[in-house]
């Protein structure tokens, strides 16, 4: 049956997406039909959030957009909160979803899933969301979906097919369905950038922050960073675009004010793909001293929240180049002892919260050098392992630093893991490092992870509930109320989903059990109880 739902798929299929997430519902089986004939895998999540998540995991792995199919109405709504977060942290995502059909919009009869306007209020959300009328029109929005990615910042979309078009015969050609080709990565201005390279080639104490929209850049940001002799911070989206392991990398630590005295005491600061957002600052303020370089695919993003003196707006793919070649070899001398910062930065970290930070490290030391971590907005991820475990790639650590979502972590570690197995013997292992309390807001994915059969050890730091929220309750003078939180048996509950649960009973056993658990293979939790680490 050629309909609107495998001319959509067919698109999606020729951009090389070979993985759709989401839940099948009465609504959407036009879909779901096709899915084998293209070769297409669906993973199934327990929950639409959780298909978000998992699809923006997946992305991060492969380099190409997550996609999400859900039905209408509450299917929909529930994978809005990975939609905001694929916005927020600039990330691509396809939601394909169906609507009322044509002409019953606000009919308010009481049809099944019924809503007053899921098309609008995914479009308070998403960078852009399209109620389309014909087949036609659908596969034109998957195309511009990837013009968007490949051309613009990268954020989520949304395609709503109404009922009667999703199963109405497609009058689309196949060679309207064909992927459009690349369009190439943008240079900048010519003169901006001898600008910038003239003040970058002056500088005596030059320094570098890379964010998210470096990621694609990362060989030549390493290699020019080099000539400059620059030190490199990053936010924790540009987490290993220049290797955690290399002389110049900082880390990961622009919260830290040790990190932030190396770029505001730059004379020349180069930021490339970073908005330099107050999520990431902890309270504290990028204010250089010297001049400020920006490197940004978009020119509205040439000023934000750090004023600029030249803005070189093109793709960091191509610019980082053009500024790399115009630098010319340099001396490569660095300016300051960056192995004192690294120093600060550990014991600023471990300041903030000792007992998280003694156990982050501790895990940390357990996993294996190319091992990709994911996270959630939890003390156990941002007060400890985004300093303590160091990567030399970039997506190797999947987290949401802005958005800062609970429930992010498992899902997003399961659409990793799927994109890992695809790579067969150059697979990386993928590790989930939450609290208690973010784990059970997706505890269900481990129906998930285990259906997926797929490679993945779960980390649950055990610290009673929201203990985040319980230090600020004490901050303002509040009693705790709602922070301390029943635990379940985390090593039975594991067991029961039909992974393999793993007690740590004493600190000194944690590196074997999780090394055990990632020998293993299969879907592993290790429990850990914060009191190990008191």
């Amino acid at each position: 049956m050629d309909n609107a739902g495998l001319a959509v798929l067919q698109t999606i299929r020729a951009y090389g997406v070979d993985t759709v997430f989401g839940i099948p519902g009465t609504h959407n089986l036009e879909f779901y039909r096709h899915l084998g004939r293209l070769g297409m895998h669906a993973v199934t999540s327990r929950h639409e959030q959780g298909a978000g998540y998992a699809a923006d995991g997946w992305a991060q792995r492969t380099g190409m957009p997550g996609v999400v199919v859900t039905t209408s109405g509450p299917g929909l709504l529930n994978a809005l909160s990975a939609a905001g977060t694929a916005y927020c942290e600039s990330r691509p995502l396809i939601i394909l979803s169906p609507g009322v059909p044509l002409g019953a919009e606000f009919a308010d009869i009481g049809t099944l899933h019924e809503t007053k306007d899921a098309f609008a209020a995914s479009g308070a959300i998403v960078e852009w969301s399209r109620r389309v009328t014909t087949a036609a029109e659908a596969v034109a929005a998957v195309h511009d979906a990837f013009d968007l990615f490949r051309t613009e910042r990268p954020r989520p979309v949304h395609i709503e097919i109404p009922l009667d078009v999703l199963e109405s015969a497609a009058d689309v050609p196949a060679a309207d369905r064909e992927a459009r080709p690349h369009p190439g990565f943008s240079p900048a201005d010519a003169d901006a950038v001898a600008r910038a390279a003239a003040l970058l080639a002056g500088a005596e104490k030059p320094a570098i922050i890379v964010g998210g929209g470096s990621t694609r850049a990362a060989a030549s940001l390493t290699a020019l960073a080099e000539r400059l002799g620059a030190p490199v911070v990053s936010t924790l989206n540009g987490k290993g675009v220049v290797p955690e392991s290399h002389p110049l990398a900082v880390g990961a630590e622009l919260r830290l004010d040790a990190a932030r005295e190396v770029v505001n005491g730059s004379d020349v600061l180069l930021i490339v793909g970073a908005k330099i957002g107050e999520a990431e600052l902890w309270g504290g303020v990028v204010r250089p001293a010297g001049r400020v370089v920006r490197v940004d695919v978009l020119a509205s993003q040439g000023n934000k929240n750090v004023l600029s003196d030249v803005v070189l707006v093109g793709h960091a793919e191509a610019v980082v180049m053009q500024l790399r070649d115009a630098v010319g070899p340099g001396t490569g001398e660095v300016w300051t002892d960056l192995d004192a910062v690294r120093a600060a930065c550990a014991a600023e970290a471990s300041a903030f919260h000792p007992e998280t930070d003694r156990a982050a490290r501790a895990i940390a030391a357990a996993l294996p050098a190319d091992a990709v971590v994911a996270g959630d907005s939890s003390q156990i991820t941002y007060l400890g392992m985004a300093s303590a475990v160091r990567q030399d790639e970039p997506h190797a650590f999947l987290y949401t630093p802005a958005y800062a979502t609970l429930g992010y972590g498992l899902p997003a570690a399961i659409g990793a893991a799927v994109a890992e197995r695809a790579r067969g013997e150059h697979a990386q292992p993928v590790v989930c490092v939450v609290g208690d309390g973010a784990l059970m807001f997706a505890v269900q994915e481990f129906a998930t992870a285990v259906e997926q059969s797929v490679d993945i050890t779960v980390v649950c730091y055990d610290n009673g509930g929201y203990a985040e929220i319980q230090q600020n309750e004490a901050d303002r003078g509040i009693p705790p109320v709602g922070v301390r939180l029943a635990q379940p048996d985390w090593a039975a509950l594991a067991d029961a989903f039909g992974g393999r649960g793993r007690r740590v009973e004493a600190a000194a056993d944690l590196d074997g059990v999780i090394r055990d658990a990632l020998d293993a293979g299969g879907v592993n939790l290790v429990h850990v109880p914060a009191r190990l680490f008191a």
